[in-house]
């Protein structure tokens, strides 16, 4: 299904094979990814990555990035602009003179973004895609983030968990100006219609920021597309990520989410900071040079 008038578009994801994480190189964050087609899909067009600059220095200086990103068009397109928006938006931040983690973000996004809808616009194939987009930075105890359409970031602290991003969504808009509850948002029949995404429209609102919470040892980071949030709500997660380890909470909430339906991919990205150098969960199958990155997922091989 298409977007109506640029703005206001239910998503129409099929989904591809989830790819695997395996171990990896030594950090101080320990994460994980899981992607899954759901019950109904058959492509995945989620992207759910961690990034780690193998350069120290840069690491210090750049921290850690997590994204989660949910395609959107029909004939695989959706494919296409979520590995655009990751791949684009890695090589640009970390590609930045400059410590300025938000404004580095905010270029990042606007170039993948500029990318992606000329993509769009030149290519019949590709016309109407698009992304969603969420992106988190850590640089020691604090988390940044960028942000553009309904894929979520949250924080869990001790026992609580808090959602970092704001969804670009019809039925947001209207509990922001009162007319329903977040409740009722939840449960809304038109709860997944964007009302902005990457690649869909030549200007895109971007919000980005620092996260109020910083960021502690044992305390974790969790990054989804709305096919998980659609079928549990913020204490089932936060419960789930209480009683398991960063994998199983990540299995759990993907195959809870199927049992409940299933039908949009499931993609989820777990993070967790920890007291000393600890294995990574991630394997690099490929590396982006200038600088050098680490990822779970092949970037693809052109746009």
């Amino acid at each position: 299904m298409g977007w109506i008038n640029n703005l206001f578009g239910k998503k129409n994801k099929p989904v591809a094979e989830a790819y695997k994480s395996d171990p990896a190189y030594p950090v101080n964050i320990k994460a994980v990814v899981v992607s899954d087609l759901g019950n109904i899909r058959t492509n995945n067009e989620d992207m759910g990555l961690f990034f780690k600059i193998a350069d120290e220095n840069v690491l210090q200086e750049k921290g850690y990035m997590l994204i989660v990103a949910d395609g959107m068009g029909g004939h695989n397109a959706g494919e296409v602009a979520s590995r655009m928006a990751t791949d684009i938006i890695c090589k640009e931040y970390f590609n930045q003179n400059n410590n300025n983690v938000e404004k580095n973000l905010e270029k990042a996004l606007t170039l993948a973004n500029k990318t992606i809808f000329e993509k769009a616009s030149s290519q019949a194939a590709f016309q109407g895609m698009g992304t969603t987009c969420t992106v988190l930075v850590v640089i020691d105890k604090d988390v940044y983030y960028a942000h553009a359409g309904d894929s979520r970031a949250y924080i869990q602290k001790g026992n609580t968990i808090m959602q970092i991003t704001v969804d670009h969504t019809y039925v947001q808009e209207l509990v922001n100006s009162g007319d329903i509850t977040a409740a009722e948002a939840a449960v809304h029949p038109k709860r997944n219609i964007l009302t902005n995404a990457m690649g869909t429209k030549a200007d895109m609102r971007i919000d980005t920021g620092k996260c109020k919470y910083i960021f502690e040892n044992n305390d974790r980071l969790l990054l989804c597309s709305d096919g998980l949030y659609d079928y549990l709500n913020d204490e089932e997660l936060n419960q789930i990520l209480i009683e398991n380890s960063l994998k199983n909470a990540a299995s759990a909430m993907v195959e809870k989410a199927k049992a409940r339906g299933g039908h949009d991919n499931i993609t989820v990205v777990i993070a967790e900071k920890q007291n000393d150098l600890a294995e990574n969960e991630l394997k690099s199958t490929r590396e982006v040079q200038l600088p050098k990155i680490t990822r779970d997922a092949e970037l693809p091989s052109e746009f």
